[in-house]
């Protein structure tokens, strides 16, 4: 993720700091939809109707935005429908690169490129933004659908249904007025809230932000003890929206963003939630957790100026988690 300021990538993150030291994150800049029959969707432009063969996804198996992505393509039996490139977990002066390795990083396959920010100046020549992943690109129109993952996640929970005949509703018309009112609350304190501890810049601002992300995850502690996923007894995009946070917690966010007050396996209760999210069918798969132990340790210099890779607490995310 990396911004072009005076034609040099920069490696300092696409995120701005406040004059207070706090972190912000920008918004993403592609917001087409692709649709069942290439109607509009809530933004962006017509014309991205849903085909098999015709989009790429790029991503980062280390960003939780990303990993969104991933998981719901395997939720959606979308695998061969939707092909997809791995950028390497290292994210230096050029942002996300194309190298391989050993841990799932593919290169490129659609135009062998060395660089996410060569995708986004191939959709738009005079691209200067914030270069991200996920990025869903449409090899008919040879563009950016979207770099959002919120909406492709939505993208692929229904527009794709009918090639595979997977109906599975993550976003059931009767509850969404209430997964927004839960994503929001989670996605500013928790999502979001790990980062603004991480890349917070005085302590006013790191204060500002640990107090509200250990509340919201003592309230889901509390709420999963009576609930067995966030909307009840349904599981629904809310879930994998919080399940990619929880799944790094204790590996990265407890120590390198200083989210220490407790870890994730302190809590019974979401502890069992991650579990049996991890266990679903098609999702241990998406869990690319050496590219995750190794960007944040690697890639944050600012944080960790040396590059040293810790050991890391050994999890076992298969063992049972007693949760019906």
């Amino acid at each position: 993720m990396g911004l072009l300021v005076d034609g040099v990538w920069q490696d300092k993150w696409y995120e701005t700091k406040q004059s207070n030291g706090a972190f912000r994150r920008a918004d993403s800049q592609f917001r087409n939809w692709i649709t069942a029959d290439g109607s509009p969707g809530p933004s962006g432009e017509a014309g991205f109707t849903a085909q098999a063969g015709r989009y790429h996804l790029y991503v980062s198996l280390a960003c939780p935005w990303a990993h969104r992505t991933l998981i719901f393509r395997n939720l959606k039996d979308l695998q061969d429908i939707i092909d997809i490139s791995v950028v390497h977990p290292d994210m230096l002066s050029d942002g996300w690169t194309f190298a391989r390795d050993d841990h799932g990083a593919t290169g490129d396959a659609l135009f062998g490129a060395e660089f996410a920010h060569q995708i986004y100046t191939r959709a738009d020549p005079g691209f200067s933004g914030r270069v991200t992943v996920p990025i869903l690109w449409d090899k008919e129109r040879k563009t950016i659908v979207s770099n959002e993952s919120s909406e492709i996640i939505r993208m692929f929970n229904s527009a794709f249904d009918d090639l595979t005949g997977n109906t599975d509703d993550y976003w059931p018309k009767e509850l969404r007025e209430k997964i927004e009112v839960m994503n929001t609350k989670i996605y500013d304190s928790v999502n979001n809230g790990v980062y603004k501890c991480g890349f917070a810049t005085s302590q006013n601002a790191y204060d500002a932000a640990v107090g509200p992300l250990f509340e919201t995850l003592d309230w889901i502690e509390s709420h999963l003890a009576h609930n067995r996923y966030l909307m009840g007894e349904l599981i629904t995009e809310a879930d994998w929206r919080l399940f990619t946070t929880l799944i790094r917690f204790d590996p990265v966010y407890h120590l390198h963003f200083k989210c220490n007050r407790s870890r994730v396996i302190d809590y019974p209760n979401i502890w069992g939630f991650t579990r049996e999210l991890y266990q679903w069918p098609g999702v241990a798969e998406t869990v690319g957790m050496h590219h995750i132990v190794r960007h944040y340790h690697y890639s944050h210099d600012t944080i960790n100026p040396n590059r040293i890779i810790p050991i890391n607490p050994v999890l076992d995310h298969m063992e049972p988690h007693g949760r019906g």
